[in-house]
């Protein structure tokens, strides 16, 4: 059976007219039991993480200004959300979520968190709507508890994951894997251990063909046992962040591309949602929802 970290604190307050869509994460929940693709059985709500795991990729000093609401206002502007206890305890659970999401996968093949995927969190500090970098955090659980010995992260969101590609850039039992956008956030780029630019306006067809050819000889390079899947719908053509033209049925062909290749390579994969900011609601919760749908359908 499908397993799904949710919490109904994954939704925020946040005040009137923020651009962050945070009411997604309730809609994907009820979109996936309203059509009957999952059934109550399907989800399961963390707990926080132990500061513990935090501490593995965080600075203690990172760490403590968050848990104090001690952080530099001009990092909060970084982040983009105002700092609140709630807004703590959602990222710990969150955090928690894709920890628990490892031991589903490596049982069932699969787990995934309808959040997640926070990949601008650096060990120091926070920026693009992002506190604690889940699958950061996650993966040094693995190694620390030796369930794995090497771990593929594969960030497909239209953004790079340059807080995940710093964490880890000195961690070999780790390789970072990066295909985002040239020429929008970060302009800034850190160097992953690979790193695929994008053009402005790239389609279903370029996009999907890169991934084709990159992917499996990865696999094949880098040999991993654990898989990480940052699955941002932000690649969207309707995406007003994104600056590529992918569609939502391109989007669907990636994720099941993506899970193909863990199937085939007998890996268990985490997934975590990464993000999504077309103006329509619907075209986010529909893009998103395609990553349950083609998970469900091959795994179980």
């Amino acid at each position: 059976m499908l397993q799904i970290a949710f919490s109904p604190v994954y939704r925020l307050r946040l005040p009137e007219g923020h651009r962050f869509p945070m009411l997604k994460y309730e809609l994907i929940y009820e979109q996936l039991l309203y059509e009957g693709t999952c059934t109550e059985a399907n989800f399961f709500a963390p707990a926080p993480v132990d500061d513990h795991w935090v501490l593995g990729v965080h600075t203690p000093h990172y760490v403590h200004l968050l848990k104090t609401g001690n952080v530099d206002p001009k990092m909060m502007r970084r982040i983009g959300f105002p700092l609140t206890p709630e807004l703590i305890e959602r990222e710990w659970i969150i955090t928690q979520g894709t920890i628990d999401c490892t031991k589903i996968a490596q049982r069932e093949g699969v787990a995934m968190n309808i959040a997640g995927g926070t990949h601008h969190a650096y060990p120091d500090r926070g920026e693009g709507f992002c506190l604690l970098n889940d699958v950061g955090v996650a993966a040094h659980f693995l190694l620390e508890t030796n369930q794995v010995k090497q771990i593929l992260v594969i960030d497909l969101d239209v953004h790079q994951g340059n807080g995940t590609a710093v964490m880890f850039q000195h961690e070999p039992r780790v390789f970072t894997f990066s295909m985002h956008g040239k020429d929008n956030y970060p302009l800034k780029k850190e160097k992953s251990d690979l790193d695929i630019e994008l053009a402005t306006g790239t389609a279903d067809e370029l996009y999907l063909n890169t991934l084709n050819d990159t992917l499996p000889a990865l696999i094949r390079r880098v040999q991993p046992d654990f898989l990480f899947y940052v699955s941002g719908v932000d690649i969207l053509e309707s995406d007003r962040l994104g600056k590529l033209s992918v569609s939502r049925d391109g989007c669907q062909q990636r994720d099941t591309f993506v899970f193909e290749q863990a199937v085939t390579n007998g890996l268990p994969i985490v997934v975590s949602m990464g993000g999504g900011y077309s103006p329509r609601l619907a075209d986010i919760v529909e893009a998103h929802c395609n990553t349950f749908r083609v998970a469900s359908s091959l795994f179980f």
